[in-house]
């Protein structure tokens, strides 16, 4: 199973540094929604989705859809340079308590 990234340029490059080499970032050739419909229509091998807050939320309701579909791969939101949005939901806590069966506070 590998991991992937819809992350900005810049988050990319901390990203590539940590050792992840399957990073899309939009451009004007290739769009947000294009490139999440190409990871969404193929799946393969793909056990982890690290997404930005910011493009989790351009994507919203086309994530919580797929989220609700299927199990694998797990998709993580994680801050970018502008750090954790207000309004944030933690899905990995979710995971856990569904998995554990009990809240883990932080």
């Amino acid at each position: 199973m590998k991991i992937i990234a819809l992350c900005d340029p810049d988050t990319a490059i901390g990203l590539r540094l940590a050792g992840l080499d399957t990073i899309y970032t939009p451009t004007k050739e290739r769009s947000l929604r294009q490139i999440w419909n190409d990871i969404e229509d193929n799946p393969k091998d793909i056990g982890l989705i690290i997404v930005t807050e910011s493009y989790a939320e351009e994507i919203g309701k086309q994530l919580k859809d797929y989220r609700l579909r299927t199990v694998l791969p797990i998709i993580i939101e994680i801050p970018d340079k502008t750090g954790r949005k207000k309004d944030h939901v933690d899905y990995v806590s979710h995971l856990i308590k569904k998995a554990v069966g009990m809240n883990i506070n932080k």
